[in-house]
């Protein structure tokens, strides 16, 4: 496979936003309490961890990015959660889809197979992980099969 090249465009942009970015802040230490007490579930209790797991708690609200390009989506996201948040809500759903399936008699494309299907699918977990909206979240998981399964997360938000 050839290697697409880079124009000098390309370049002086990819330079430009590398300088506006800043370094992520250093996790605190947390104590071994505390890490205790969140347990596997990301700072949910077993019985709250346990019911959401099996999709016996209701989402307070719902986001669909379906259609929607990476720049809206991500700022879709932001406003939803942070509202969610500032409301009180703790139970979200965001709606990502499972990406489009290939169609069983189209031609073999290398590129869009290397690129994947369902962009905002992989993009929304690690939008969840980013500074501006990781203090707010208490844990994320899929979804359970009647909100959505793969095509969906659920985002426990911390109280405020």
């Amino acid at each position: 496979m050839k290697k697409r090249v880079t124009t000098p465009e390309e370049r002086v942009l990819f330079e430009e936003k590398f300088r506006e970015t800043s370094p992520l802040a250093a996790e605190p230490n947390a104590s071994k309490k505390s890490k205790a007490k969140a347990g596997a579930s990301g700072g949910l209790d077993g019985n709250t961890a346990d019911r959401l797991r099996r999709g016996l708690l209701e989402p307070q609200a719902r986001l669909d990015l379906h259609g929607m390009t990476e720049a809206d989506a991500h700022r879709a996201l932001l406003m939803f959660l942070r509202s969610a948040h500032v409301r009180g809500m703790r139970l979200v759903l965001v709606v990502t889809g499972k990406g489009k399936p290939r169609e069983p008699d189209a031609p073999f494309d290398l590129e869009l197979e290397m690129r994947g299907r369902g962009i905002l699918k992989s993009a929304v977990p690690r939008w969840l992980k980013e500074p501006a909206l990781a203090p707010l979240i208490a844990t994320t998981q899929w979804s359970h099969r009647r909100h959505g399964g793969d095509g969906a997360l659920y985002v426990y938000l911390r109280k405020r």
